[in-house]
């Protein structure tokens, strides 16, 4: 997403470091390269898409909640001449479509969903939902696919072929798109040629960032994992009496550090967090119960297996350290496949990057310990293209440059794009991939 000229501006770090989850950790270090200089996007086209992005920023909607943004998105294609179907996935999920003659045909996917976060922005159209917050960047993903779709009907004689567009509910929970594919997205809209994606990134605004190298993922196969642990509650005065859950969790949170420390090879790219710890009401009551919601990550998937064996041997011996009646309960509530893009595809559409924003400015990126169930969307036939979208400002990169506060990653209460660079630019990359493929003898770009 991108917007007007800047002035002379150190150019970003390889964004490669800057990725989405972890781009706090990457320090902007000058050079001499030109600023980030945005394609053109027509004004009509811009105004409507940055309103669309204020509406759905400041009224944000959960994973599985999320039917004021998906009318939002509906909307906007229909002006845009798509036919819209409603409801895929037996959730909130929507489809565009917007015929153009024969020709491949090409899926734009974006995501509906918000976080559990409270936005601390300070922005003039912050979030009005209590403890709700677009932290990840889906309402520029949104308002920028429907203005690559206005600029598509703009420009139809420029292109020939079947544009997809899919609004994906809980993406967040990794449920949304295998959902989508059950209730038969491909068998009632066909199949795509290719499918494309973009996500913010904390890297400057008004650069892109593509997958450096095929032979690995560029995002990470994922596993979410809720346990809950089983003690006796009573009063805290005479704990000897009570079994105490909370400190069962206690000890199963340090000791599954261990799940990536010393059970997994220092070569591997592997993550385990405990994003969720609950137990109790009060201070003077032990509870009967704690619960706790695991996040694992690897670049594939023997290392995903070994790592969720590994977390629910750990917990089990806890509990039976900690004198636990009842075993816990551990549940695999979703799963995603790491995400290998398709070289031939990617290559081509970087290329298209490349002449519309300048080489300098699309950078390699991967491999990330991000995940996504956009992985599910490729298919035998199906060619899956994904890429970074820079949407940190120059004054905050320059600020970080030179010592002041980091930059805030995806899922900080602070993330806040530059939404007058990254959206244009986010508009401008993906019209421009779907009209690559669309210009491409049967879909092959």
């Amino acid at each position: 997403m991108k917007e007007n000229p800047a002035p002379p501006e150190p150019p970003p770090p390889n964004p490669a470091a800057s990725s989405y989850p972890a781009a706090s950790s990457a320090s902007p270090q000058s050079s001499a390269s030109p600023p980030p200089s945005p394609p053109v996007v027509p004004r009509e086209v811009l105004r409507s898409a940055i309103e669309l992005y204020l509406d759905v920023h400041a009224h944000p909607e959960l994973s599985g909640a999320e039917r004021g943004t998906a009318d939002r998105l509906a909307a906007r294609l229909e002006a845009s001449g798509c036919a819209v179907t409603r409801r895929i996935g037996g959730g909130h999920g929507l489809v565009g479509v917007l015929r153009n003659g024969p020709g491949p045909t090409v899926m734009l996917r974006t995501e509906l969903d918000a976080l559990p976060v409270t936005e601390r922005t300070g922005l003039a159209y912050a979030s009005t939902v209590p403890g709700v917050m677009h932290a990840c960047g889906h309402d520029l993903h949104l308002a920028a696919v429907a203005g690559a779709v206005a600029e598509l009907s703009r420009t139809r004689s420029e292109w020939s072929g079947t544009v997809l567009v899919v609004g994906q509910p809980a993406e967040e929970t990794l449920t949304g798109a295998r959902e989508m594919l059950a209730d038969g997205l491909y068998e009632r809209f066909g199949t795509p040629d290719v499918v494309l994606a973009q996500h913010t990134s904390p890297a400057p605004a008004g650069t892109l960032a593509h997958a450096a190298d095929f032979r690995t993922p560029l995002t990470a196969a994922s596993a979410a994992v809720d346990v809950t642990l089983h003690g006796r509650g009573g009063h805290a005065g005479t704990p000897h009496l009570t079994i105490d859950p909370v400190l069962a969790a206690a000890a199963v949170v340090m000791r599954l550090q261990s799940v990536v420390s010393r059970e997994t090879a220092p070569a591997e790219q592997a993550v385990l967090s405990v994003g969720m710890l609950r137990a109790g009401e009060r201070g003077n009551v032990i509870p009967e119960t704690a619960e706790l919601a695991l996040c694992l990550r690897a670049l594939s998937e023997p290392v995903l297996d070994r790592m969720t064996a590994a977390a629910r041997r750990i917990i089990a011996a806890e509990c039976a350290a900690s004198g636990c009646q009842k075993g816990p309960d551990f549940t695999v509530t979703a799963r995603s496949p790491a995400l290998l893009t398709d070289a031939a595809a990617t290559a081509s559409v970087r290329r298209a990057h490349e002449a519309l924003f300048g080489p300098e400015r699309v950078a390699d990126c991967g491999p990330l310990t991000a995940t996504e169930d956009f992985s599910w969307f490729g298919a035998p036939g199906v060619a899956t293209v994904y890429w970074l979208l820079g949407v940190t400002g120059v004054r905050q990169w320059r600020a970080a440059r030179d010592g002041g506060p980091r930059v805030p990653p995806n899922h900080a209460p602070e993330f806040a794009p530059d939404v007058r660079t990254a959206l244009p630019a986010g508009i401008a990359a993906m019209a421009s991939a779907a009209r690559h493929v669309l210009a491409a003898e049967g879909g092959t770009p």
